[in-house]
């Protein structure tokens, strides 16, 4: 009987050896791994020195070159059901950070922390989202503001320049990231995100960047006195086309530990942005233009400028208007000839932009000449295969006399993608 029986045994273990398997299999189908990153090479024919445009004629015809890691980015996702899913993405730009702890021989002894290397972690994004139907998710956490074409498409396959196109990246934060809650969803041709979100430090503007600093926390929190809303709309008229619509406003001045510094001031940011892409018939253009406002930025300056060495603060005056654009546009060569690898594109493309970190001053404030800034540039994308490029460019970042012009040559290699383990 044992022998009868032993055929039916192996094939329900067999069965629930199987099903035990489908099971796992179910539930790791649930995770999903992504990511990108960067590995770039460049040669500045211009120097890098910070006197250079207070005596531009000290520091012309002289040059430097970098290696750099710009953005290395792990993602991480995991569907629960039922429409809940949790999302992190962490960070590391320009390689990382790193420090050590030891004891310095060569002096009295003392224990010494040692900066090992620049760089920066951050956790980009963490957030837990449900969702009800393809029109209607709700998002809580660490999320993108997705003001601007670079910050809601910044992976390294969604531009042609070498690094992310400094026109926005220069004056908005980028990737900015704040804590908060997001609705989203898509409905037919539109898309549409609306956002809650903590506001910007306005003891981190300056004038150079302008808002740039306003949301990195030298703390171990975020201040979030004053809140802010941010929303992006996208319409899709016809295949490869994308039109966009997108905005920012909230209050900055009291986003500080020692808030009673900005007492009376409100410091309202307000930015409003446009952007296109199209990519059909071999084809790809991406066009972008911003405006943005900051309310009382005499006032900011005049606390910023006087406050203590310790502070993170740049002290420097602030604009109370900025502007940025630019176009870019490419066309794939391999269109031409038979391809050896299906799928492989070779884009030629030219870079035209602008920006100006000092637009407009209040008034008593010291306007900054090499604020205004224009760029060209020319160069190749090459795709493998989608999701790897290796890219080439040359750019030249332009100014008002007297100041230098500053041309670059870059080289990098990048990848992106989310695979469904």
């Amino acid at each position: 009987m044992r022998h009868i029986f032993t055929p039916f045994l192996f094939l329900l273990c067999a069965g629930t050896t199987f099903n035990a398997a489908a099971q796992q299999h179910e539930r790791v189908s649930r995770f999903t791994l992504g990511g990108y990153g960067e590995a770039v090479m460049q040669r500045m024919f211009y120097s890098d020195n910070v006197a250079r445009y207070t005596n531009p004629s000290a520091y012309k015809d002289k040059g430097h070159g970098r290696f750099d890691l710009p953005h290395v980015v792990i993602y991480t996702s995991y569907d629960f059901g039922r429409g809940w899913k949790v999302s992190t993405e962490i960070e590391f730009e320009h390689g990382g950070t790193g420090t050590t702890y030891e004891i310095e021989n060569e002096e009295t002894g003392e224990y010494e922390t040692e900066v090992e290397k620049g760089g920066e972690v951050a956790l980009e994004q963490f957030w837990i989202e449900k969702s009800w139907s393809e029109s209607v998710n709700v998002r809580v956490g660490h999320v993108v503001v997705p003001v601007g074409l670079t910050n809601q498409y910044h992976m390294p396959t969604d531009f042609f320049t070498v690094t992310r196109p400094e026109e926005e990246s220069a004056i908005l934060p980028c990737t900015w990231h704040e804590t908060g809650v997001s609705v989203h969803g898509r409905s037919g041709k539109w898309h549409y995100e609306a956002q809650f979100i903590a506001g910007l430090d306005a003891e981190r503007f300056n004038n150079a960047n302008w808002i740039q600093g306003g949301s990195t926390s030298p703390y171990e929190f975020s201040i979030a006195t004053s809140y802010a809303g941010a929303f992006r709309v996208d319409y899709y008229p016809g295949p490869g086309a994308r039109l966009a619509l997108s905005g920012y406003h909230g209050n900055s001045a009291k986003n500080s530990l020692k808030p009673e510094r900005y007492e009376k001031i409100q410091g309202a940011v307000t930015i409003g942005a446009f952007d296109v892409v199209y990519n059909r018939h071999h084809v790809l253009l991406r066009a972008s233009a911003l405006y943005g406002h900051l309310g009382d930025s005499h006032a900011i300056s005049t606390v910023n400028k006087r406050l203590p060495s310790a502070s993170p603060s740049p002290r420097t005056d602030v604009a109370s208007d900025v502007v940025s654009g630019y176009v870019e546009a490419g066309y794939d060569l391999l269109s031409f000839v038979p391809r050896a690898y299906t799928g492989d594109k070779l884009y030629v493309y030219a870079h035209y932009g602008l920006y100006d970190s000092m637009f407009k001053v209040a008034r008593g404030l010291t306007d900054k000449p090499w604020s205004q800034k224009r760029l060209f540039s020319v160069g190749a994308n090459y795709f493998p295969l989608e999701g790897v490029v290796v890219k080439a460019e040359y750019a030249t970042r332009r100014f008002r006399a007297p100041y230098n012009n500053e041309p670059t040559f870059s080289v990098g290699i990048a990848y992106s993608g989310i695979f469904k383990l």
